[in-house]
Parts: structure tokens; sequence; C-alpha cells
């Protein structure tokens, strides 16, 4: 694609590539978190893709495969002076080529949902950012523990249970990631669920939160509340979870953008009500 601004072409991106776009969507008061890229490179290397103008940085989309049957997508972002030139579509149909038949996903802003029904998404659910400093707790839960206590095998079983597809890759990556504080609540020796903090550029992040009942979210959020220190903390709760809704309103947290999560065709279900809190906007 070649115009008087030069030679436009898309290709894939590098996690040192990727900074760039972190940047982007920090600008797009998205609140990526700090040490993110890493983790979602683990789980597909190959779906990350910047559109350049002679070699410069102007356009991306991430695409990440989850298995033989879902992806989600990402990160669909053009630079703001160069938008309007249908360098955006240009990246998509690149990006979406590289889930192969696959079922995707997304969360949409509100400005973009129109046109992604248009190219064959159906809405889910909608999902709502909240975000506040959470009350520290007097007496801590003592079922909550370091996510270790759990045993991996555990949690990845959990972890699948909550979600439409498998992401072992990503999740040891995630739990281990520099900075991020992650825990499980115990209950007579069964998992009942799992929470994650991470930092990001303007609060922390927790993301995912699943669990069986409020009462164990409640139990992970207070826990995390004490690592966080009194931070901004932000977590997308999606919409159709009262009980997640409530958990956030009653902790005192306001509620900032929302988003729509979208689906191309089927997904393999999952337990939706244990979903207390998204893992992120980027991935699912």
């Amino acid at each position: 694609m070649t115009d008087s601004a030069g030679q436009f072409a898309v290709s894939r991106a590098t996690l040192d590539d990727w900074r760039v776009v972190t940047g982007w969507a920090a600008d797009e008061g998205w609140n990526p978190g700090l040490g993110d890229a890493p983790s979602f490179f683990a789980q597909d290397p190959e779906g990350f893709f910047l559109g350049r103008i002679d070699g410069e940085p102007v356009s991306a989309i991430s695409v990440v495969n989850y298995g033989d049957s879902y992806a989600f997508l990402g990160f669909y972002l053009v630079r703001p002076d160069q938008r309007g030139r249908g360098l955006g579509l240009a990246t998509w149909r690149t990006g979406l080529a590289h889930a192969e038949g696959r079922t995707v996903g997304l969360d949409g802003v509100p400005a973009q949902q129109g046109n992604y029904r248009r190219s064959g998404f159906e809405l889910e659910h909608g999902t709502l950012r909240y975000i506040g400093p959470l009350p520290a707790v007097d007496v801590p839960d003592r079922h909550v523990r370091p996510v270790e206590a759990a045993g991996l095998r555990a949690l990845l079983a959990y972890d699948s249970a909550c979600l439409p597809a498998d992401r072992r890759r990503f999740l040891e990556s995630w739990l281990a990631a520099p900075g991020h504080r992650a825990l499980a609540r115990i209950v007579d020796g069964r998992l009942t669920g799992y929470g994650v903090l991470r930092p990001g550029r303007d609060a922390r992040r927790v993301g995912p939160l699943f669990a069986d009942t409020r009462a164990d979210a409640e139990a992970l959020l207070d826990a995390l509340a004490v690592e966080a220190d009194g931070d901004l903390v932000a977590m997308d709760v999606p919409e159709t979870n009262r009980e997640a809704v409530a958990l956030a309103e009653a902790r005192g947290m306001k509620p900032t953008f929302d988003t729509a999560r979208m689906y191309t065709g089927p997904i393999r279900a999952y337990a939706r009500e244990r979903v207390f809190g998204v893992t992120s906007l980027e991935l699912g």
C-alpha cells in the first residue's frame, strides 16, 4: 500500500516492538499493566502485528490463538495522526488471518462496536471498569494464601473452567511476572478462587478475579487490597455477573468506562458466574 506519505506494510511484531503499542494504549486511557507484554507473547508470540510507513510504526493489532478453536483480538490501534486513511482496516485483515477460522473474541470500546458487528462479531455481554482505592481489612481471611499453595495443576484446571480456552503458557508467565501478586482461596483443601494484582500506568489492576462465590471473591479482593496499600485499583467486571458488580460497588469502586465482549461464533461453555474480574481487555 503506497501513497504520498510512503510505503505502508503490516508485519509481525517482536516483544521489543510492542513497547510503542503499550505507549499508545496508555495514551488512549486504557491503563495497560506495566509488565503485561511478556505474558501476552508467551501465549502466542506470532499473534502481534505492526503496520509501518517506511518502517515507522503507525498501527497495531494482536490476535492471540488459544488452541485450535479460539483466538482473542486486542490492541487494535492506529496512531491518531494517521487515522482516516484505511490503515486500520489493512492491519485488521492481516491480524484476523492469523486466527485461521477460529472463533475470535474481543472487548470493544463503544466507538468501534458498530464496526465490529459489521465484521461478524456479536455481543455477549457488557463489561464495566471499576476504579477506586480499596478499603483496608483488619482481619485477613485465613483461607487466602499465596497461589503456590494451590498447586499449578489445580490452578490450571480452575482457570480453564472460567474461560472458553486453556492458556497454560500465559498463566505460568502471568503468575510469576515481576510485580504481580497472586493469591488463592483454599477451603478444606479445595481451591475456591484466585486473583492477581499487578502494577498499571494509572492504577493497579486486578485480573483475573475468579471465584466460586461472592464470599470467595470478597476474601480475595480484600487480601489484594492489603497488597495495594491504598493505591487506586482497577477491575474489569462483567455486567452480567450481578454479584461481581455488587462487590465492586460495596467496596466503593466507581465505574469509569465500558466495553463489550463480542464473539464471531460459538465458544466453549465456561463458568461465567465465577468471573468477578476479567484478566485483561487485550487477551480476555
